[in-house]
C-alpha cells in the first residue's frame, strides 16, 4: 500500500511538472494573431508607438525586444555590445526602466505581446581593465568582477576557451568568444537570473528568448524556469499564466547538444528551418519537395518549434540564408513560412548594414535614431524595416485569417510551380520558375472576386491590384508570370471584394 502511495505521489508530481512545461510553450496571443516579429535595436519609445500604430491595427501577434540589460560600451557601438551585460539595470542604448515599463503597457494595451531577449548564459566578455556600462555601472571583466549585481569569480566557471564542439562539457562550462560564463548550478546565480525575470513579469512581458540556451545544461535552466513567477494579471494575463520561453538552440543536426533537450522546457529555435527554406528558394531545391514541410525534414515537432527565415544572427552569416538583400526571394520564403502551418514563426525587422559589426542608424551622438517613413509607410533612414514591407505584413493577415486550418489541394508541376489552400479560408501560389505559371486551380475559397495581398491590398472596398474571380465550384485561373515583381499570389477571406 506505501508503494502505491509513493507511486501515486510521483505521478502527480509528474503530471503537475508536465502542466508546467507545457504552459510554457504557450505565448499568449490575443485572439486569431500568431505572428511574432524582432523589431531588432528599436528604442523602446519606437516600439511603444509601432505597437499602436502599425502592429496591432495588421494583427502582429508580438514582438521580440533586444537585450534590455545594462550592456558594456564598445567603441563603435555595434550591434553585439548589447550581448555583454554587466548588470541588471534596465538601461540600454533602447532606453531606459521607465520607458521599457511603458512601452510594455501600451503594447499590452493594443494587444501585441512583449518578449525580452535574456541573457542567462554570460556576463561581458573580456576587455582591458575597469568598462563602463550603459547605465553606469562599472565591471572588471578580466577579473569577474561584476559589482552592480554583485557577481564575482566564484559565480562563473572556470576560463576555457571551446575548442571541441564535440565536447558537452566544454560547450557548457567553457566561455563562448570570451564571454564570462555563469554558474547556472550555483543557487546565488539563480536567484539573481531569476529576481531578474520577475522583475520583467512584474513589468508585463509575456516571455522570453533564452540567448545561448545551448550553453547552459538542460536541467539547470528547468530549475530556473520554474522558480520564475507567474505572468501579471495586471497586463491582462490570465490566472496562473507561465512565461512563453523559446530558446536559442543552434542545431544542425548530429550534435552532441541538441535541440531536443531543450523542447521539453519550452520552444527551440529551429535554426534548420532557415537554412532548408533559404535553399529551397534560392533554387536548390525544388519547391514540390515542401509539401511535407515540417518533421519529416528533421525539424522539431510544430508545437516545439520557433521558426524564421533569417535572424539578426544567421542573417550576417551567409550560406543559403535569405535576408533582405534578395528581396524577390525572400518575400517569397517569408509568404511560404506564413502560410504553411509549422511552427511559432516571428519575421525579422532589419536595419541595413554592410558589414558584419556595424552598428544600428545612429547619430553623431551614437544614440540610436529613430525610424523614419516614406508616403508608403516604408522606413527610409538605415532601417529596412521588412515588417512595413506591404507583401509581409499582408501575409500576417493572412496567416490570421487561415488560422486553424490544415494544407489541402496541394499542387505543383513537378518543379518549382506550386499552390494550396489553407481550408476554405485561404489560397497561395508560388512561382520559382522562369517562365509564367498560367493554371486554372482549385482555390477551395467561397465564389466571388478577391484582391490579391501580394500585388496589391484591399483598400476601403477595392483592390489595389491584381483580382481574381473564384467560380461556384471554386476554381480561379491562376496567372502568375515569371517577371513579375513578386513570385506570390495570396487569397483569403477576409480580401473579398
Amino acid at each position: 500500500m506505501m508503494k502505491n502511495n509513493i507511486l501515486v505521489h510521483l505521478a502527480l508530481v509528474l503530471l503537475l511538472l508536465s502542466g508546467i512545461i507545457e504552459a510554457q510553450h504557450e505565448p499568449h496571443w490575443w485572439g486569431n494573431r500568431n505572428t511574432i516579429v524582432h523589431l531588432f535595436e528599436w528604442k523602446w519609445t519606437d516600439i511603444a508607438r509601432e505597437c499602436e500604430e502599425f502592429l496591432a491595427p495588421r494583427g502582429f501577434a508580438g514582438v521580440q525586444v533586444s537585450p534590455v540589460a545594462e550592456n558594456v560600451v564598445i567603441s563603435g557601438r555595434p550591434w553585439w555590445e548589447r550581448y555583454q551585460p554587466i548588470s541588471y539595470k534596465l538601461v540600454t542604448r533602447s532606453g531606459n526602466e521607465a520607458e521599457f515599463a511603458d512601452m510594455v503597457r501600451r503594447c499590452n494595451v493594443v494587444g501585441v505581446r512583449i518578449y525580452v531577449d535574456v541573457l542567462l548564459n554570460h556576463m561581458s566578455g573580456s576587455h582591458e581593465g575597469t568598462v563602463q556600462g550603459t547605465g553606469g555601472s562599472v565591471a572588471n571583466p578580466n577579473t569577474k568582477d561584476f559589482p552592480a549585481v554583485p557577481y564575482g569569480e566564484i559565480d562563473f566557471h572556470p576560463s576555457c576557451e571551446i575548442y571541441d564542439w564535440n565536447d558537452r562539457f566544454q560547450i557548457q562550462n567553457c566561455e563562448l568568444v570570451s564571454l564570462k560564463d555563469l554558474d547556472q548550478s550555483s543557487e546565488w546565480v539563480r536567484e539573481r537570473l531569476v529576481e531578474f525575470l520577475d522583475h520583467l513579469i512584474q513589468l508585463g512581458v509575456a516571455g522570453f528568448r533564452v540567448d545561448a540556451a545551448k550553453h547552459m545544461p538542460a536541467e539547470d535552466l528547468k530549475i530556473i524556469y520554474d522558480r520564475v513567477r507567474d505572468l501579471n494579471i495586471a497586463h491582462g494575463f490570465p490566472r496562473n499564466a507561465r512565461p512563453f520561453i523559446y530558446q536559442e538552440v543552434i542545431d544542425h543536426g548530429h550534435e552532441t547538444v541538441d535541440k531536443y533537450e531543450y523542447s521539453p522546457l519550452g520552444a527551440v529555435t529551429e535554426f534548420r528551418f532557415s537554412e532548408e527554406i533559404g535553399g529551397a528558394f534560392r533554387g536548390y531545391n525544388q519547391l514540390k519537395w515542401l509539401r511535407n514541410w515540417g518533421p519529416e525534414w528533421s525539424f522539431l515537432p510544430s508545437e516545439h518549434a520557433f521558426v524564421f527565415v533569417d535572424n539578426h544572427d544567421n542573417q550576417r552569416d551567409g550560406g543559403n540564408v535569405l535576408t533582405y538583400k534578395n528581396a524577390k526571394q525572400y518575400k517569397m520564403a517569408t509568404a511560404f513560412a506564413l502560410a504553411y502551418p509549422y511552427g511559432i514563426t516571428r519575421v525579422m525587422s532589419s536595419f541595413d548594414f554592410q558589414d558584419r559589426d556595424q552598428a544600428p542608424p545612429a547619430d553623431e551622438n551614437e544614440q540610436i535614431l529613430s525610424p523614419q517613413f516614406d508616403a508608403d509607410g516604408a522606413c527610409v533612414n538605415g532601417w529596412v524595416c521588412e515588417h512595413r514591407w506591404r507583401q509581409i505584413y499582408n501575409m500576417v493577415g493572412f496567416k490570421n485569417a487561415v488560422r486553424g486550418t490544415e494544407v489541402s489541394n496541394w499542387w505543383d508541376n513537378d518543379d518549382n510551380q506550386i499552390a494550396f489552400c489553407r481550408g476554405n479560408r485561404g489560397f497561395i501560389a508560388f512561382n520559382g520558375n522562369g517562365w509564367d505559371l498560367k493554371e486554372r486551380l482549385h482555390t477551395c475559397l467561397p465564389a466571388g472576386v478577391y484582391c490579391d495581398v501580394i500585388s496589391g491590398a484591399l483598400v476601403n472596398g477595392k483592390c489595389t491590384s491584381k483580382t481574381v474571380v473564384v467560380d461556384e465550384w471554386g476554381y480561379a485561373d491562376i496567372d502568375l508570370r515569371a517577371d513579375e515583381f513578386d513570385g506570390v499570389l495570396a487569397l483569403h477571406v477576409n480580401a473579398k471584394l
